[in-house]
């Protein structure tokens, strides 16, 4: 069994070798988007549904407390959005959640052009194992005159089974890759509806709840107020003790 199983693998001057390996790849690679796409869309929406009913009564700590203990990656979103509620304008606090979650995307998707290479190289990596296996077995013929049909069939199907087994990993690839690419499709669309309905109600929060820009600029505007009534008092005071000595030293 092990020496048929090695004759099977040298086909093709080793073709066969990077065939199993390219399907031990996509084999990996579906097993890892697997485990991460895992119960991807029912933590984000548990999440989501904990900081809606936190946040519709104001407690806004506690939904960021309830981010920060979760393990979905939809809480990076959320945790950046409470790190620029009232420090950034309304619009920058939008943008800087909707890139986060454009990162999520994208790890979602993560390694997916393995499988896409997969898909498309390995039928040709079986193919020029065929034609290898094809001209060595007619290689071995060049000293015989008559050649019959069952000393070429042998050859010719044994190099066959490279393309075959070719063919066989890419659809495996192929189908991998669809349905993974899907699915992070269908999960991307989520994110942006969860996404939508935190930012409608972290937004919407008390003036209390957000440090307010334009206090902050009204206290500085104050603060400067102070400084030029303290400047023109000074000033005053200063004119009205240098006539008093113009006075005294008149009256001397």
């Amino acid at each position: 069994m092990e020496n048929s199983i090695w004759d099977l693998m040298s086909h093709g001057g080793g073709a066969m070798w990077v065939v199993v390996a390219f399907s031990v790849v996509a084999l990996a690679v579906g097993i890892e988007r697997a485990i991460a796409q895992w119960k991807f869309v029912s933590r984000a929406r548990a999440l989501c549904d904990t900081v809606t009913r936190c946040l519709s009564r104001g407690a806004v700590e506690e939904s960021r407390s309830a981010c920060e203990r979760s393990p979905s990656p939809i809480a990076d979103v959320f945790l950046v959005g409470y790190e620029r509620l009232g420090r950034a304008k309304i619009e920058n606090v939008a943008t800087a959640v909707h890139r986060e979650r454009m990162r999520v995307n994208q790890d979602l998707k993560a390694r997916l052009w393995m499988l896409g290479t997969v898909g498309a190289t390995a039928p040709f990596v079986g193919l020029f194992g065929t034609v290898i296996g094809i001209i060595v077995a007619m290689g071995g013929f060049k000293g015989d005159e008559t050649v019959k049909f069952n000393m070429v069939s042998g050859p010719i199907s044994e190099a066959l089974i490279v393309t075959a087994a070719g063919i066989l990993v890419a659809v495996q690839a192929v189908i991998l890759f669809n349905y993974f690419s899907q699915r992070a499709n269908r999960i991307a669309t989520e994110l942006k509806l969860l996404t939508d309905e935190f930012l409608e109600l972290l937004l919407d929060q008390p003036g209390d709840q957000q440090p307010s820009r334009r206090s902050k600029r009204d206290s500085e505007a104050g603060n400067d107020a102070k400084l030029e009534s303290t400047d023109r008092k000074d000033t005053k005071d200063t004119k009205r003790t240098k006539g008093d000595d113009d006075g005294d030293r008149e009256a001397a």
